[in-house]
């Protein structure tokens, strides 16, 4: 059995803690031979755990305690700690192995109400779960979600070699908001939802670089963030947005534009990797 999870960009800008896209980097296991104990092989850091310390496997026996122990090979090229989901995808997966292995029989919305309790925030988990875009709310232990097609684009991923850790990055965030900036930026937020549901890139991408709940807090922490966002303003791309929490900066593209942007982002002196990916329209998948 194979289970692959996709990597997820979240926030969007203005659409914090809620909005989320799966995109094309993945997260795969492949479940072996049952074992005495839990043995992992991946291609991961050294500090990634091979036992059942592994977060895959925690979040498995969180769920089905009495799972017997298998032999995995778990391969992904989702970049960790770089605002790409790479914990969430992990999550994701461990919900599917013991849903799997235990006989679980979890419907969608169970997976997601269980990896947003995990995770704490649906942003990344939903999408990694449903595919495609997903505007999603944790409230009073509630999770409601909606999945909704994204307008067709590429995604260009710019990615910094070194890594922000998410509690770095909200530790830059102001604990309360002015009322009437609290109203701008929901607007912000809800035009940009509009614009997505709507087919208007061109408009998305406006709201997504007017964000007022994050972005402006976090981007001095970014290499090279306005000269991105620059690069793909003059090269008509339709924006430009933070994802997750950094440091990677996706940048939404016309197909016919996207040769150009990567051109021209190249220029910058960076040691970013420069990556064109594609919308992801499934989630978790198993096979």
């Amino acid at each position: 059995m194979r289970i692959r999870v996709p990597a997820t960009s979240a926030n969007l800008g203005p659409g914090f803690d809620s909005c989320g896209l799966a995109v094309s980097l993945y997260l795969e296991i492949e479940v072996g031979a049952e074992s005495l104990d839990w043995e992992i092989e991946h291609n991961l850091t050294a500090e990634i755990p091979t036992n059942k310390k592994n977060l895959l496997i925690q979040t498995a026996l969180r769920l089905a305690p009495n799972l017997t122990p298998h032999k995995i090979k778990m391969i992904s090229n989702i970049p960790v700690a770089r605002g790409l989901g790479s914990s969430s995808s992990v999550i994701v997966a461990g919900i599917e192995l013991a849903n799997r292995l235990g006989n679980l029989g979890l419907t969608q919305e169970r997976k997601i109400e269980i990896a947003t309790k995990i995770e704490g925030h649906p942003d990344n988990v939903a999408p990694a779960i449903c595919g495609g875009f997903v505007v999603a709310s944790y409230i009073d232990e509630k999770v409601s979600y909606v999945k909704h097609h994204f307008p067709d684009c590429d995604i260009i991923a710019v990615i910094p070699e070194t890594q922000l850790l998410t509690s770095s990055s909200r530790g830059v965030l102001p604990e309360e908001m002015l009322y009437g900036e609290a109203v701008k930026a929901s607007a912000i937020s809800n035009v940009m939802i509009a614009a997505i549901l709507n087919g208007n890139l061109s408009l998305a991408g406006k709201m997504m670089e007017k964000d007022l709940f994050h972005e402006i807090h976090r981007k001095n922490l970014i290499p090279n963030f306005a000269e991105v966002r620059k690069t793909a303003k003059i090269n008509d791309g339709y924006g430009s947005f933070l994802s997750g929490a950094g440091p990677t900066v996706l940048i939404l593209s016309p197909y016919d534009k996207t040769k150009q942007i990567v051109k021209q982002l190249m220029k910058i002196k960076s040691t970013s990797k420069i990556e064109v990916l594609a919308i992801e329209q499934e989630g978790v998948q198993v096979f």
